[in-house]
């Protein structure tokens, strides 16, 4: 009898199942270092038909309750999870270390066990007594909430069966090893392998789970790629340190919007749900001061008012100093070169600091037009009207360009109290509360500001 062929081992990559057929130090395909391993190349064949686990049936008969979600008692993080909680459906946390991921999940796990049934917190960083501090401290201590310090998969295992949990968080899935497969916790084996066990059991058992990922330097997830594919949701838990604030973005979700963001109050009391942090980005003056410019971002579906500050100062150096703190380097450098160049503002010889309010990040290009008009304020000296927002993408001719949602961030601004809204031409529908001046380039914008006045009173308003 003739052996089958088999062919020769290969290598492959962990990351995006690239193959090549000697060992690389880097990836071909998706660029990434040391995810080149060697691999069998599995032999062809062809596959008998099987048994079946569930009889196909039409789409339209199939039932959709089991894949209802469930509120967990915390608004923001129900917002980003399209409603709530999913029996059967993996959640990937992922954050930067002290962003407060720990404290989220315990005040979700300790409200589902109030509410809903039995959570199981298991913890692979702290140890049970440290987490009890905590809980203590949040008041996130309830009766049915059960923890456990474990590092091994087949005890955390052992413990979903013996709790019979109907919500599961581990944190985090790096600390967590098998010792079925080798490698060290953490590795991108032992990853694949803790996570896909995981997942079967939660499929099976219907057992809502939230897995806690590290970071990379970077800010990406760090582990297999492969794992952001196999769960249903992923979540990037953002937040400066120096910052109260905390946003929980969806970056994939089987159950709903992929959009969405929540926005939390971290305290040294616990973290708490923020239904409208606009005035975490706004400061409070007296009177109107020089540089400042309120703009309306977007975070995923959610309108947010920001505050862009700018000073302009004459610089003693032969070449002026550029600094900005939540703005994009490269856009406050494009806007600069615009504003002298089409705007006739100079400041070749000055030094220019741009900044926002409360640690808020503004990288959209609508914040540019905002950006301009506080710069040019600040090295004028004069002040922009009062209850002025301004919404524009700036081109490097000098034009001014739309950006999406318009209607959105303007009924968010007239909600806020601004009257008066500086918008690119033809912005679509308007609310009625509030007036909106149309600019085409740099210099209809200087121009409907003033400078050192009002809106002047031929430019393009609708109302």
């Amino acid at each position: 009898m003739a052996k089958a062929k088999t062919t020769a081992p290969a290598f492959r990559c962990s990351e995006c199942g690239w193959t090549t057929a000697k060992w690389v130090g880097r990836c071909g395909e998706c660029q990434a270092w040391g995810t080149v391993e060697q691999a069998g190349v599995a032999k062809a064949g062809v596959t008998a038909a099987g048994p079946v686990t569930e009889a196909a049936q039409p789409i339209g008969s199939v039932a959709i309750e089991a894949a209802r979600s469930r509120p967990t008692g915390v608004g923001e993080f129900d917002r980003a999870l399209g409603g709530g909680l999913v029996q059967g459906a993996v959640i990937l946390l992922a954050g930067e270390p002290g962003v407060g991921k720990s404290t989220l999940l315990l005040d979700v796990t300790a409200r589902w066990a109030h509410e809903a049934g039995r959570a199981l917190y298991v913890t692979g960083e702290e140890s049970a007594a440290q987490v009890r501090l905590r809980a203590e401290r949040i008041g996130a201590v309830a009766d049915h909430l059960y923890l456990a310090a474990e590092t091994d998969l087949s005890a955390v295992l052992g413990h979903i069966d013996e709790v019979r949990p109907s919500l599961l968080v581990l944190d985090s899935v790096q600390t967590v090893s098998s010792p079925a497969v080798d490698g060290a916790a953490g590795g991108v084996t032992q990853v694949r392998e803790v996570a896909a066990s995981l997942i079967r059991v939660a499929k099976d058992r219907g057992l809502a789970t939230i897995l806690v990922g590290h970071v990379t330097k970077d800010g990406s997830i760090a582990g297999p790629r492969v794992l952001e594919h196999l769960v249903d949701v992923v979540l990037q838990f953002e937040g400066d340190r120096h910052s109260r604030l905390r946003l929980v973005r969806t970056v994939k979700n089987r159950f709903g919007p992929a959009d969405e963001v929540g926005c939390f109050d971290l305290t040294d009391t616990g973290i708490t749900s923020l239904a409208d942090p606009t005035g975490l980005f706004l400061s409070r003056h007296a009177t109107p001061v020089p540089g400042t410019c309120i703009t309306v971002t977007l975070e995923g579906r959610r309108p947010l008012l920001g505050e862009v500050q700018a000073l302009v100062a004459t610089s003693a150096l032969a070449s002026p100093r550029r600094a900005n703190s939540g703005l994009d380097s490269s856009r406050v450098a494009m806007v600069l070169a615009v504003l002298e160049r089409r705007g006739q503002v100079k400041l070749s010889n000055s030094d220019v600091y741009t900044s926002t309010v409360g640690g808020a990040k503004l990288s959209e290009p609508s914040t540019d037009l905002a950006l301009l008009l506080a710069v040019a304020s600040a090295a004028t000296g004069t002040p922009l009207p009062a209850g002025l927002t301004a919404l524009g993408e700036v081109g490097l001719a000098g034009e001014i360009r739309r950006v999406s949602g318009l209607s959105r961030r303007l009924a968010e601004a007239e909600r806020m109290g601004f009257t008066t809204a500086l918008v690119p031409a033809d912005p679509g529908p308007v609310p009625g509360g509030i007036r909106v001046v149309e600019v085409t380039d740099v210099g209809q914008a200087l121009a409907a500001t003033g400078r050192n006045a009002g809106l002047a009173a031929d430019s393009p308003q609708r109302t």
